[in-house]
């Protein structure tokens, strides 16, 4: 022991302090294990190595983690990820409090502030709660439905320009071959056409490097100083002097386009401020990382399994079609895609099998208990991170009848399974966080598809892929090859 002391004392001062405050932060997380272990109200958790087993098991896959933790704990169970634990809420019966609760409730800011050195300064996840309530209305207000009419006729020229492009018969990637569409109507509606007719391939080329610059290792640490994070800030400012040129122009000219861009140019705060260009471009980053790759790949589901079960559904996709057509003549509007049901509830159960995003994520204010389908109570503390998964939920054979088959008729009287229990269906999550770009998606997605429909025989000619689950936004794995022909329908 005196041999220890002896030691001690020649260490540099540093290096004490250094391990004193390992040994305290050890001692914390082994403190808070051992309280959450005493305490019978909290939520089982998942079992491994103490302090780091529940990361790794995470790192390996948060839904095979979630599979067998549900097989084993049910609809509620925690998972500790360093000093951090995070409690999984399984299902629309304990779920609700997720999607009800405000921000001061259970709070967006903590868990998805990894997105601020993309969205940039004074944006979104960057502000405080009451400064991000206004930026959410702008976010309504660009989006809202008399808006939507003008998009939907900037989204049907994009797709019809796009698709006479192709020839009589051939190949095409459905992937790559939407992702394309999708980004131009997007620039079209969202970046105005500044962007779209004249510098669309360098804000595309920009954008790419943000998406890039988007990596799981980011979420923990988005400062990293690598190659990825470098090529992300250089994008993000070279963008900010682009958007800052075109809104100082539309201002000077006294120029005002139908688009997201001049929704946010033309916002004003309940004092009377405006956003600045810096923060203009912030929201318009912010708009297209929410929509762009979801769009892109749920529009791609969508596809893939409507051909994938082309005799169950094809037919009435193209009777809808007709009906249409006999209706209203050739014209697509905001209006008539609102008619489209059947072709609605092809892309919404593709969303159900396929949702973009694995996790939804909350960080819990005000302590609240749930209750479970057989009546088990739990506590949830604040400071907990709460998660819920579109991907597990939309799994679960109590709430969607063979919840494994693809079944458009499930949403479509007398069965509309997703109305039976509030927040069944969460692909666009829900209640107070819910998505405001739902309709914008569903629109854009219809109409694609649409456009298709009328124009085009397609053949699905290489296997339904499988869902690549290590990807940030979960798209098909592997090639996604159709063949068409051109036709009038």
């Amino acid at each position: 022991m005196a041999e220890y002391w002896a030691w001690t004392l020649v260490q540099p001062l540093q290096t004490q302090i250094a391990m004193l405050m390992g040994l305290l932060v050890v001692t914390i997380l082994f403190l808070k294990t051992l309280t959450g272990m005493l305490n019978s109200r909290r939520p089982p958790c998942v079992g491994g190595i103490p302090i780091i087993g529940g990361f790794l098991k995470f790192i390996k896959g948060p839904l095979p983690l979630m599979d067998a933790a549900y097989a084993k704990h049910g609809s509620v169970f925690s998972v500790n990820i360093f000093h951090k634990r995070m409690t999984f809420l399984i299902g629309p019966e304990v779920s609700s409090h997720f999607f009800k609760a405000n921000d001061l409730e259970m709070s967006q800011k903590e868990v998805y502030e990894f997105n601020v050195p993309t969205f940039g300064k004074g944006v979104v996840f960057d502000v405080d709660h009451k400064v991000r309530i206004e930026q959410f209305r702008f976010f309504a207000e660009a989006l809202k439905k008399n808006r939507m009419r003008t998009y939907v006729g900037m989204m049907v020229m994009e797709a019809e320009a796009f698709f006479d492009k192709w020839g009589d018969e051939g190949e095409v990637d459905l992937l790559q071959q939407l992702s394309d569409l999708i980004i131009l109507t997007a620039s079209r509606c969202l970046m105005g056409k500044e962007v779209r007719e004249q510098l669309f391939e360098k804000v595309s080329e920009l954008f790419h490097h943000l998406d890039m610059g988007m990596l799981p290792i980011s979420v923990v640490f988005p400062y990293l100083p690598i190659a990825a994070h470098r090529k992300r800030d250089w994008a993000r400012a070279e963008l900010s002097k682009i958007f800052s040129k075109i809104i100082n122009n539309r201002r000077d000219s006294g120029q005002s386009e139908p688009d997201v861009l001049q929704a946010f140019i033309d916002a004003r705060y309940k004092n009377g401020t405006g956003l600045s260009d810096d923060e203009i471009t912030g929201m318009l980053i912010a708009v297209l990382f929410a929509g762009q790759h979801t769009s892109s790949i749920t529009s791609t589901w969508a596809g893939l399994h409507m051909l994938a079960h082309k005799q169950m559904v094809w037919p009435q996709a193209e009777e809808e079609q007709r009906k249409i057509i006999k209706t209203h003549g050739d014209e697509l509007n905001f209006d008539i895609i609102n008619e489209m049901d059947h072709l609605h509830c092809c892309v919404k159960e593709s969303l159900r099998i396929h949702p973009p995003l694995i996790m939804l994520m909350r960080m819990c204010q005000k302590p609240f208990t749930v209750t479970t389908r057989d009546g088990k109570e739990y506590d949830i503390p604040k400071g907990e991170i709460v998660a819920t998964s579109p991907c597990k939920a939309h799994r679960l054979e109590h709430v969607f009848k063979d919840a494994d088959k693809y079944d458009p008729f499930r949403y479509m009287p007398p069965r509309a399974e997703d109305k039976a229990t509030p927040f069944s269906f969460i692909g666009f999550g829900g209640g107070s966080h819910g998505c405001m770009g739902e309709q914008f998606a569903y629109m854009q997605i219809k109409t694609v598809w649409s456009v298709l429909l009328r124009k085009f025989d397609l053949e699905l000619i290489s296997p339904l892929p499988e869902p690549n689950y290590e990807a940030m936004v979960v798209g098909p794995k592997g090639p996604c090859l159709v063949k068409y022909k051109r036709r009038n329908l």
